[in-house]
């Protein structure tokens, strides 16, 4: 008796116990990729729970780098840029809401909490040039790109050993 015959009356015409434990798992991914989707605009999954995470643009045009943030819910004053050795930082705070109120709460899908994204430039920028404004939930960062003359790149020759 070959096992192609007794499959078929054990599991049904179609139905083979791997084709089924493939197909849940196929289920279960497309499950989790589906809720990763469905989360608010600035969240990833970390650990069961989410945390706030901005997303980010990084765009080069007219000899200056351009970082968009999105950061809605932010308040102006709640969000702290730097740059350090060329490294963006934007840290911040989305605050919950503190107005209390009697009734019952049935879905929380808003996130809140402090945040901080740091960004490496891809050429060496104009520390003192670089400029950033707020408006509706938008932070833009104009960064402009150094002079070749100020890049520090330099060939390296190797030598030999003794």
């Amino acid at each position: 008796m070959s096992t192609g015959s007794w499959l078929p009356n054990l599991f049904g015409r179609d139905r083979h116990p791997v084709t089924e434990s493939f197909g849940s798992l196929q289920r279960e991914i497309n499950r989790l990729f589906d809720e990763f989707g469905s989360l608010a605009p600035w969240t990833v999954p970390m650990d069961s729970a989410a945390r706030v995470v901005p997303k980010m643009d990084l765009t080069e045009a007219d000899g200056s780098f351009v970082v968009t943030a999105e950061l809605p819910g932010v308040e102006q004053g709640d969000i702290d840029v730097k740059l350090a050795d060329n490294v963006l930082t934007i840290k911040g705070e989305k605050k919950a809401e503190s107005e209390k109120t009697d009734q019952n709460v049935h879905l929380v899908e808003r996130r809140y909490g402090s945040f901080q994204r740091s960004l490496t430039l891809p050429a060496e920028v104009v520390a003192d040039q670089v400029s950033a404004q707020f408006d509706k939930g938008v932070l833009k960062i104009t960064l402009p790109k150094a002079p070749e003359a100020a890049r520090k790149e330099k060939k390296i020759e190797i030598g030999s050993a003794a």
